[in-house]
């Protein structure tokens, strides 16, 4: 059995077990103050009771943390997700928490870590200045969501027996209104845009709701535009695949999963490549339409294209990609980004990100749907609808007051302005009544209320 012993201002729970190789061994717990060395005290000893217990042992988050990407990582990770998820394990949990028991980690161990991790300074990624100079709470709740992950694979293989994780007080996400452009702003950039890829992918984005690697990485052979296609409104696109930059390190552990081509490198030393990939998830694989005139705009950039290749010759870099370099090469996200940013200024348009104009296809299509959610949905390639509802509430407030001055028109406006001024008492009516009709002329609340429980009872009833 454990027992309780004080040390100066600190009490330890100190108990015996039986380890790996069947021998007897002590085990010291210090905690914090006696009510805490008291709940570990029935803890352990319920567990050696119930032969629930797990002997100590001397694992680091670090080498848990190898075996768990190794195993668990390859198996169920996306080539992104892995990427992102090792990046975050390397720069952030190891640095401050690798050289730690596994077993160490308790939930007031995890408040006080995230704690810890908001005086992190971010790391440069790529010689990229990363967005803020600490970490955020968006970052801090991805590498809650990666622990949380592998501690249950840590009590699913019997490490510990409990997982401290899923209760921790994470930093709160206050996610902020994510600025969008209006279609007359959209308008109004592709009027003064002078460079035809930026052009293209911007069509693209609002007009088909694609994410920009989707663009980046989209194929002629995906693009249906004959002149057929366009007649009978039926241009449309097979989005499957897209544009990604990812470590030589990654693609190895994962043996090439998920690529379907490498783009061979510019310069010999470094250490990504730019790579054609499935999409992260299933939902992403979709057939979206398009308007006449971005198949049109499509046809022009093939013809633009096809001279440059006649041109180069064998020089060019065929690739089949829509998007394209004049000489046939990958055009990454960062050049894209490069020139949008040029046409805000150009143009005296607000500071949005190129990712925004898929927030304002959703938005836009939302009103010209009437909310139809799924049908958006099918465009955008949300994987939960949750998404769409969730982040473009923001169906800007203006239409929300236009529904109620509908309402009014339509519906109020006829009875002029009061629903209940023709209901007047019967003669001889009884008191309840008279008191009933006149709470029902006060309060239209009411009224609703009453008309709802009537069907309600008719229901039932029949």
């Amino acid at each position: 059995m454990a027992s309780i012993i004080k040390r100066k201002s600190k009490y330890s729970v100190v108990y015996y077990f039986i380890d790996e190789k069947g021998e007897k061994r002590q085990k010291w717990e210090t905690c914090q103050d006696y009510a805490e060395a008291k709940r570990r005290k029935a803890e352990i000893e319920n567990q050696l009771n119930t032969g629930t217990f797990i002997p100590p042992q001397e694992l680091t988050v670090k080498n848990f943390l190898k075996d768990f990407v190794q195993i668990y990582g390859k198996a169920h990770w996306a080539l992104s997700t892995f990427q992102s998820n090792t990046a975050l394990i390397s720069n952030y949990i190891n640095p401050t928490i690798g050289d730690e028991l596994v077993q160490n980690i308790t939930p007031k161990y995890v408040d006080a870590f995230y704690v810890k991790l908001q005086s992190v300074k971010s790391v440069v990624d790529r010689n990229r200045t990363p967005k803020s100079e600490y970490l955020t709470p968006g970052v801090i709740h991805s590498i809650h969501k990666i622990l949380r992950c592998a501690f249950d694979q840590a009590v699913k293989w019997e490490i510990i027996a409990r997982n401290p994780f899923p209760h921790a007080n994470k930093p709160k996400n206050n996610y902020k209104k994510r600025e969008i452009w209006t279609a007359d702003m959209i308008r109004t950039a592709l009027d003064q845009c002078d460079d035809m890829k930026l052009y293209v992918a911007m069509n693209l984005s609002f007009a088909c709701s694609m994410r920009l690697g989707e663009i980046t990485g989209l194929t002629w052979d995906k693009v249906h535009i004959t002149d057929e296609d366009i007649a009978n409104d039926d241009a449309h696109l097979n989005i499957d695949q897209e544009l990604a930059r990812v470590s030589r390190e990654a693609r190895e552990l994962l043996d090439d999963k998920d690529i379907i081509r490498i783009f061979p490198s510019v310069m010999s030393n470094t250490h990504t490549n730019l790579v054609l990939k499935t999409p992260k998830t299933e939902s992403s694989v979709r057939k979206v339409w398009m308007p006449r005139t971005v198949a049109y705009i499509l046809k022009e950039w093939k013809e633009i294209q096809d001279k440059y290749r006649e041109y180069l010759g064998s020089d060019y870099f065929d690739y089949n990609l829509v998007l394209t370099l004049p000489n046939g090469r990958p055009v990454e996200s960062r050049v894209i980004d490069k020139e949008f940013h040029k046409l805000k200024e150009k143009a005296a348009l607000p500071n949005v990100v190129f990712h925004s104009l898929r927030h304002s296809s959703t938005t836009y299509k939302l009103k010209l749907n009437h909310g139809d959610l799924k049908a958006t949905q099918g465009d955008t390639g949300h994987s939960q609808i949750d998404m769409i509802t969730d982040v473009y509430a923001h169906i800007l407030d203006e239409d929300r007051k236009v529904n109620a001055q509908k309402f009014e028109a339509t519906f109020y406006a006829k009875n002029g302005g009061n629903p209940l001024k023709n209901v007047t008492a019967p003669e001889n009516e009884n008191p309840e009544l008279t008191n009933l009709i006149a709470a029902l002329q006060q309060s239209p609340e009411l009224v609703s209320v009453l008309t709802q429980a009537l069907k309600g009872n008719a229901i039932s009833t029949n």
